[in-house]
């Protein structure tokens, strides 16, 4: 294949992956901002419908609360606690009641279920009937299936009850839930809702409603409705009305109870698929020109490329290569005056500047680092070196003015140079530490456990300062297993764990967490101490930098050189005021050792650059 093909192929190959990656991240975007529009929907069709229910409900309520407040609904208390001679006699009184109310359903029922009068259906005069809820009665409008002459019919009721003398009066009324409902919500533009009415024990397509009344052509419904009545939850699916794929819908249907828990009703949520459609149908013509018009520039690139672009890029190329990999003394030969030989010659100039450039900066870098490091310990080494001086020369003082004393100063001053010296032994020995750390033998660790014997091993100390310190274990419920050295570990955990109880000398509560990611595992050490600036946060693991007046800037430190040698990190979030926390990141499950000793040193000599720029 000639060079000018592939570059064809390349370019072609590039075009369609371009344009196909753009066309299936708009389609997916596409969708997912249609189906989060379509939920905002639902969601707003549905707080509509609460608030319609919640309002007819209230309405409902207010009229039965009217009509047991009613002069003749006591007198009918009255005449039902002396016994109701003539069964008759308030035959048509819930007709005339509901009628004045406005209320479409109306029955007056006695304590024990029977039917005094109905509105929806005098001929139940008498009839005894399971109608009655549990006590306490409830004060809100519900659903209830009403039973009526000419068949079953949804209704929002309310209850109340006249307690006059032993036996209590009920009226049940309430209004029908049917397309006049529906009618009164506010829908928006590409939504509809209907309503279908479980009063049958079979799916039935005839007991579907919308605004405009029965729903025509509802049998692609049923396989929902039925769903949610086998399952009592809401549901969703992408509705089929016919065979063109603009009059689909996203049909969301809610699950509506009655008072009993009994499924009465359920709601459902058209969005209609034609705009997303519409838009994909766009988008695909837009993709499609792209492609074309991708394809002609790869033709004419392809051409013009293989014309212009000859060996010296290739050569440049190489080169690039070559440098990426760590060859900085990479040439690339300048064979032609035009602007690829200068682009050669370009190169060539960049890569000597780059590096002279590089040894001059590692070379600045290590000299920094090591005058900071010596400026670090001839300061830590001096305080210790004063006080011997001062015994020495008090020493030799006292045996030429004193030789009778001398034996007394001299025991005294043995014990200053003795613990002097064993300072010195102590800052040399942390040093040597800090630039030797062992390395990690990592094991399966549970961060439960370890958290556990640190926070009972300083329990004491917490217990025994000036202010007590509350110590606080939130731990995750399962297992937090890390690859960990447990000695190492734990020596962080200590570290941390007394850097936070200095930091609250008036007492306050220490909180130890575990958690843990898909990847990664985490100890939180928390205190309410004073907390530290972002300037003092970005410095903090610099080796000997400390806050602290009796401190020597290793601990942390060290801490951070453990931690990155587990292959984690540690890291702090504080702010002045709020207390301060340290975050201890670790790989999850087990993995070989890690760090080396070069690697250690490399790390005292970052911090020790970076202590010197700052």
């Amino acid at each position: 294949m000639t060079f000018r093909r592939r570059i064809f192929v390349l370019l072609a190959l590039a075009v369609s992956f371009s344009v196909g990656t753009v066309t299936w991240i708009s389609f997916a975007l596409t969708r997912r901002a249609f189906e989060r529009a379509n939920d905002e929907r639902t969601a707003a069709l549905l707080g509509e419908f609460h608030r319609e229910f919640e309002r007819r409900g209230e309405e409902v309520a207010r009229h039965v609360e009217a009509i047991s407040n009613a002069e003749s609904t006591t007198r009918m208390a009255l005449s039902l606690n002396h016994g109701i001679s003539d069964s008759g006699a308030y035959l048509n009184e819930a007709k005339s009641v509901a009628d004045s109310q406005r209320l479409d359903f109306l029955e007056f029922i006695d304590d024990q279920g029977v039917i005094i009068s109905s509105a929806q259906w005098p001929a139940k005069l008498g009839y005894k009937e399971n109608v009655l809820p549990a006590a306490p009665l409830p004060r809100n409008a519900f659903l209830r299936q009403e039973e009526l002459q000419e068949g079953a019919a949804l209704g929002l009721d309310a209850i109340r009850a006249v307690q006059i003398g032993d036996r209590p009066l009920y009226i049940i009324g309430g209004v029908r839930l049917d397309r006049e409902f529906l009618a009164t919500m506010e829908l928006p533009a590409g939504t509809r809702a209907l309503l279908y009415e479980n009063l049958a024990a079979p799916v039935s397509p005839q007991n579907l409603i919308d605004p405009s009344g029965k729903a025509m052509s509802a049998d692609a419904l049923v396989p929902l409705i039925d769903q949610v009545k086998q399952s009592r939850q809401e549901a969703g699916a992408v509705v089929h009305w016919t065979q063109t794929d603009a009059d689909d819908e996203s049909v969301h249907a809610i699950p509506l109870n009655g008072q009993k828990g009994e499924l009465l009703a359920i709601l459902l949520v058209a969005n209609s698929q034609r705009p997303y459609l519409e838009l994909r149908r766009q988008i695909g013509s837009a993709a499609l020109l792209a492609g074309i018009a991708g394809m002609l520039l790869a033709i004419f690139f392809s051409g013009w490329a293989a014309v212009r672009v000859t060996r010296p890029v290739v050569q440049v190329a190489e080169a690039v290569r070559e440098v990426t990999a760590g060859n900085w003394n990479a040439y690339v030969p300048v064979t032609s005056p035009d602007e690829i030989g200068e682009l050669a010659d370009s190169f060539n100039r960049m890569t000597h500047e780059l590096l002279e450039q590089r040894e001059r900066l590692v070379q600045s870098e290590r000299v920094a680092a090591w005058r900071e490091l010596a400026r670090r310990l001839a300061h830590e080494l001096k305080n210790p070196l004063f006080p011997l001086q001062l015994t020495v020369e008090n020493l030799v003082r006292a045996r030429e003015q004193s030789p009778e004393q001398f034996e007394e100063i001299f025991q005294e001053s043995s014990s200053t140079l003795l613990a002097e010296i064993a300072n010195l032994k102590q800052i040399i020995s942390r040093f040597s530490d800090f630039s030797r750390m062992p390395q990690p033998r990592l094991q399966p660790l549970n961060l439960n456990d370890l958290v556990r014997d640190a926070a009972q091993l300083h329990q004491a100390q917490m217990n025994a300062a000036a202010h007590a310190i509350a110590c606080e274990l939130e731990l995750a419920g399962e297992p937090v297993i890390a690859a960990a050295d447990p000695e190492l570990l734990h020596r962080v955990l200590s570290n941390m764990i007394l850097n936070a109880i200095d930091a609250m000398p008036q007492g306050g509560s220490l909180i130890l967490r575990t958690r843990q990611d898909d990847s990664r595992a985490f100890i939180e050490v928390s205190d309410t101490g004073a907390g530290l600036s972002s300037e003092e946060c970005a410095r903090l693991f610099t080796p000997y930098y400390t806050t602290k007046s009796h401190g020597t800037g290793l601990g942390l430190a060290i801490a951070q050189s453990v931690v990155s040698d587990h292959g984690g990190k540690i890291s702090v979030r504080s702010q002045r005021g709020a207390g301060t926390t340290f975050i201890i990141e670790l790989p999850r499950g087990t993995r070989g050792q890690a760090g080396n000793s070069e690697a250690m040193s490399n790390e005292i000599l970052s911090g020790a650059s970076g202590a010197a720029k700052s």
